[in-house]
């Protein structure tokens, strides 16, 4: 029924249950449909409680399209997650109820939430173990805290990087109650300038951080990780970007031209790293989360730590999470969203912009994003519209996300599912509505 409103100059305004009551048919439950009622009566504008209810329903959390060719758009969630990745083993999908978390099922006694997702993203790894928290930044604060409280730890001044979200590795190497021992300089970085450090003071481990999001070019210098494995303290490296093996095994066709130089968890600790740590959410294509691997004494280490139980992961990431590195184990490249949209070929991707029949077919350049692969396009296709329509395409049912450049509207569609390509032209075509009816 439509709201009741006032009328009149000293009209009685409406009750706010019987306002509340007109909106039922919003799906929002009716605490805040009284909350956006009362909101709108205590403004002087009771019919304005039905746009209240729909903005309160449009700030919710759910799906959305990404146009944008950014593949881990981290405004977005970053990765996005497919029915492989979420719960079974790898055989299809399974509803979460209850689960082993943290119970031996062959004892019947307490279990340990590390040993499932963790054993299965160590052997991806080639490491002795593993450990999930709940992002990358907590694996490094914990890594530092169990290793290196009250220590130094060496790291070269090129490495000491923000990243997005405020990440400062001299604040976190801080906050973990190490100490930061800055070694080389802001361009060149050499094996000597780390022994030194190792020689004169009383360091615990060296770091090295991927600098992930961007690139010093020129006149540069830095050690490769074998040549810091034998000076006496451990080495633990941040790649960051979670690219697990350089090889790509889970892909048929093998590592894509634009993964070249990108560094890998396996790698790095055949390279002889005691620990690696990286992001869940990025290359591997999973939930939020933060992964360290690498030897057993150093991660049981961190294990042991009180922060551990701090950073810990919930049982949906640690499930998705072994879901997830059961299909990479299977080798189904192709079932992880992020690995599928990633390599599609161009070609299919113009196919599928011609059969939307709107806009001008364009070839793109999309980007691995999320803090990933600074400078490196991925070949990509999609369509154009004129003018900036990202206002309206975020408007649909299913809001589209899209960027503008230069008052045209482009929508990558390496980065939409083919699933949603009806979706995408039908807001394509609203978006457009007002020009044809002109």
């Amino acid at each position: 029924m439509p709201p009741p409103s006032a009328t009149g100059e000293h009209a009685r305004p409406p009750s706010v249950d019987s306002l509340a009551q007109s909106l039922a048919g919003s799906g929002l439950p009716h605490g805040l449909l009284v909350d956006a009622a009362r909101a709108a009566i205590a403004a002087g504008d009771p019919a304005g409680a039905a746009e209240r209810a729909a903005a309160m329903e449009r700030s919710l959390l759910r799906p959305v399209i990404n146009a944008t060719g950014v593949l881990l758009h981290t405004n977005l969630g970053r990765a996005p997650l497919g029915t492989a990745a979420l719960g079974g083993t790898g055989g299809g999908t399974a509803a979460l109820r209850y689960s082993n978390l943290e119970f031996d099922t062959e004892r019947g006694t307490r279990g340990d939430r590390h040993a499932h997702a963790g054993r299965l993203l160590a052997r991806l790894c080639g490491a002795e173990a593993a450990l999930v928290v709940n992002n990358c930044a907590a694996a490094v604060t914990l890594v530092l805290g169990a290793l290196a409280a009250g220590r130094g730890v060496a790291v070269s001044r090129g490495e000491l990087v923000e990243i997005g979200g405020g990440f400062r590795v001299p604040e976190i190497v801080a906050q973990s109650g190490a100490r930061l021992v800055e070694v080389g300089t802001t361009n060149r970085t050499r094996r000597q300038d780390y022994a030194a450090a190792v020689e004169t003071g009383d360091v615990a481990l060296c770091l090295r951080v991927h600098q992930s999001n961007y690139r010093i070019v020129g006149f540069t210098e830095a050690p490769a990780v074998g040549e810091l494995v034998d000076l006496g303290v451990p080495l633990v490296v941040d790649i960051g970007s979670g690219l697990l093996d350089e090889a790509c095994q889970w892909l048929a066709g093998g590592p894509p031209q634009w993964l070249r130089g990108e560094p890998a968890a396996r790698q790095t600790l055949a390279a002889g790293a005691d620990l690696v740590t990286f992001s869940g959410d990025k290359l591997l294509g999973g939930p939020q989360a933060g992964v360290i691997a690498g030897s057993a004494e150093s991660v049981a280490r961190c294990a042991r730590h009180p922060l551990a139980r701090a950073f810990r992961a919930g049982g949906l990431v640690l499930e998705t999470l072994q879901s997830l590195a059961l299909t990479y184990l299977h080798r189904r490249g192709d079932e992880i969203p992020f690995w599928r949209m990633a390599t599609t070929p161009v070609a299919e991707l113009r196919a599928r912009a011609a059969a939307l029949d709107i806009g001008e077919v364009c070839d793109m350049a999309a980007t691995t994003g999320g803090g990933t692969l600074p400078g490196v396009e991925i070949p990509s296709a999609g369509i154009v519209l004129d003018g900036d329509r990202a206002a309206e395409l975020r408007d649909h049912d299913v809001p589209v996300v899209a960027r503008v450049t230069e008052q045209r509207t482009f929508l990558d569609l390496r980065t939409v599912d083919p699933a949603d390509d009806g979706i995408v032209a039908a807001a394509a075509r609203r978006a457009c509505a007002g020009d044809a009816a002109g």
